[in-house]
């Protein structure tokens, strides 16, 4: 499939991509409408603070990761253009609650509610797989996020002068981010009339219902169950900060606290249910595949999607209080960073299809971001403005390449379990933004840019030893072992 093809939308499955990018941009467009008006929150809502608006940003991320697991269980069943159409239209109303909330509490939990939006990307993901022959789903899937992601770029662009110029006054940020509501949900309905699951009836089927991801050894499945820990877990820190800013007891922190555990255990105990009586039965030596593998493109995601997400929701406050500026140059300025998701992450697979080793574009990708963060740490007001924009390009050409690079090496870890896995690291890149956004609520901004950097470089080393070079990861076809090939005997039936 070439660039070109893209302007054909008179074929059914362009004109589908174009449908659905669209509903991904502008889910993330009203994930990420409240980084732009922070400084304008604060100098009209007097009973914020700079502590409430790092509160609300870890939990705009934080219901993404088991949205994504609801979200997920609902493609099964009603396919993905019901439920994208739905969490368009849902979405939007915390969305309205969240612009006119009167009070932190009411701006939190519509905050937290209204995370769930970022659950889809990975509705798009399925839709555009049921549209597109395998030869060309790698371009079109990188066309879908590239775009889509770019919503967060646009929102840092319009936002601001929508609420400033358009609307204006005290108020103009509410009626800003209600309007995106609004056209998010309009297309929501619009979505459902304009495409169908796949070109024809019956292309959507329900998948089957592991419960749990397949590995290939014991010690591999104790690697996997703590893998688990962190998907849940994670959100304890939400907790944490929750009740130490005063909007949750000690009851409900204890009582949120324990219902984490809970998820964590049931979690566990599905992956050891699953997998233990295949174990056990022995796994046939050419149907083995290297957990390890997985975790380290976890490990990657989390330090290069993880750093996106937190770092897109703090950049327009970090432009406008380093150089004083106001808002809407803040935001253009900040969008920067989003911006290059247009060409960024398709370029990072390209890369790693064309040069023959998929590990080692991963290492060089991650590295670079290491170096990039470290730059923007040492930015301050004394550097020129023109050089911060520099880096912050520079840096975000890495995080975005490496994005693309780790989506172009999961299909080749083991094509039977790719949505799993898929699925798997891209809580990851969510468990990461919870907690560097966390981390955010204690230092300052060079710092935070230190820490993310050193987070990419502990990438870099797990990667370096853990990551292995997929079989035939530019062959013609994916690998297919025994147990492949009896499942799609018996899908025939």
């Amino acid at each position: 499939m070439h660039a070109k093809e893209l302007l054909e939308v008179e074929r059914r499955e362009i004109r589908a991509l174009h449908y659905t990018w669209i509903a991904f941009f502008l889910t993330f467009y009203v994930w990420f409408n409240m980084a732009p008006l922070a400084t304008s929150m604060l100098q009209t809502e007097s009973y914020l603070t700079p502590d409430h608006i790092k509160l609300f940003l870890i939990a705009n991320v934080a219901l993404t990761i088991p949205g994504r697991v609801i979200v997920g269980m609902a493609l099964d069943r009603f396919g993905p253009r019901r439920v994208f159409s739905i969490l368009m239209v849902v979405m939007a109303i915390p969305t309205w609650f969240f612009a006119f909330g009167d009070s932190a509490m009411q701006l939190f939990v519509s905050r937290l509610f209204m995370s769930i939006v970022g659950a889809g990307f990975v509705v798009g993901i399925h839709m555009t797989a049921l549209w597109f022959k395998p030869k060309d789903i790698g371009f079109a899937e990188g066309f879908y996020a590239g775009w889509g992601n770019f919503g967060s770029a646009a929102a840092a662009i319009t936002i601001p002068t929508v609420a400033l110029q358009f609307f204006g006054g005290d108020d103009g940020w509410r009626w800003a981010i209600a309007l995106s509501g609004l056209l998010m949900a309009l297309y929501g309905v619009a979505y459902w009339f304009l495409i169908t699951d796949g070109p024809e009836v019956g292309t959507h089927k329900k998948s089957r219902k592991a419960g749990a991801l397949e590995v290939s050894t014991w010690k591999d499945l104790w690697l996997y169950c703590l893998f688990i820990v962190p998907l849940y877990g994670v959100l304890g820190l939400l907790v944490y900060r929750t009740q130490a800013m005063g909007f949750l007891s000690a009851t409900g922190a204890i009582i949120a606290y324990s219902v984490i555990v809970l998820m964590v255990i049931y979690q566990i105990y599905k992956a050891i249910s699953v997998n233990v009586p295949m174990l056990k039965a022995g796994i046939p030596e050419d149907d083995k595949y290297p957990f390890k593998s997985v975790a380290a493109l976890n490990v990657s995601y989390f330090a290069n999607f993880g750093a996106e997400l937190a770092v897109v929701s703090m950049l327009p406050m970090f432009f406008a209080a380093t150089w004083k500026l106001d808002p809407t140059a803040a935001g253009l300025i900040a969008s920067t960073f989003a911006f290059v998701n247009l060409w960024a992450r398709p370029l990072g697979g390209y890369i790693s299809d064309k040069v023959g080793n998929r590990r080692l574009v991963m290492l060089i990708y991650m590295f670079g971001i290491g170096i990039g963060f470290a730059l923007m740490g040492m930015l301050n007001a004394e550097w020129p403005l023109f050089i911060a924009v520099v880096f912050t390009i520079l840096c975000s050409v890495f995080v975005q390449g490496a994005e693309g690079a780790t989506f172009g090496i999961i299909p080749s870890i083991k094509r039977r379990l790719t949505g799993q896995i898929s699925g798997m690291a891209g809580a990851y890149g969510n468990v990461g933004a919870v907690f560097y956004l966390f981390i955010y609520t204690f230092v300052e901004p060079n710092q935070f840019f230190y820490i993310i950097a050193v987070g990419a470089l502990i990438a870099w080393v797990v990667c370096y030893f853990w990551l292995a070079e997929p079989e035939d990861a530019f062959g013609d076809e994916y690998k297919m072992s025994s147990v492949d090939r009896k499942i799609a005997a018996e899908s025939k039936y």
